[in-house]
């Protein structure tokens, strides 16, 4: 799986306002773009791949909209690897990792369980000003 996320060829950026339609048109640009770079969605890996997105978008709706606007939402791909980022300007980095085992975890324990059985891998990236973040998701194909 590349670990390079610059270096993957295929890349889709989306921006929408922090409403809940954001969920679904994130989810519905997901499906277009992976059917332009010919990634079957009967690809055990998209079912799983657009729930995780859903529930980031969500998070995002419903945690980040008083300070953010927008979200920015990043699908990346190669043959072998899918990306996807979504990006809020409030400025709480949740933990990942400890959302598996953390009774508050909610949407990203269903996250993280995700991306752990499929071999992936989750990153919080801090904006450099601090107010906002990326939260990536790798993915392999």
């Amino acid at each position: 799986m590349s670990t390079q996320l610059e270096a993957l060829p295929y890349r889709h950026v989306l921006t929408l306002p922090t409403e809940p339609s954001a969920v679904r048109i994130a989810r519905e640009t997901a499906e277009q773009a992976l059917v332009e770079w010919r990634i079957g969605l009967r690809h055990p890996t998209v079912d799983p791949a657009l729930l995780i997105l859903g529930e980031l978008v969500t998070n995002s709706v419903r945690h980040a909209a008083s300070l953010s606007p927008q979200v920015t939402v990043i699908y990346a791909a190669s043959p072998d690897c899918l990306a996807i980022a979504v990006h809020d300007r409030h400025p709480y980095q949740p933990p990942l990792y400890g959302a598996v085992t953390g009774a508050a975890g909610g949407g990203l324990a269903t996250v993280m369980e995700l991306v752990l059985a499929l071999g992936g891998t989750a990153v919080v990236r801090a904006d450099a000003d601090g107010r906002g973040k990326s939260i990536w998701i790798t993915l392999p194909l």
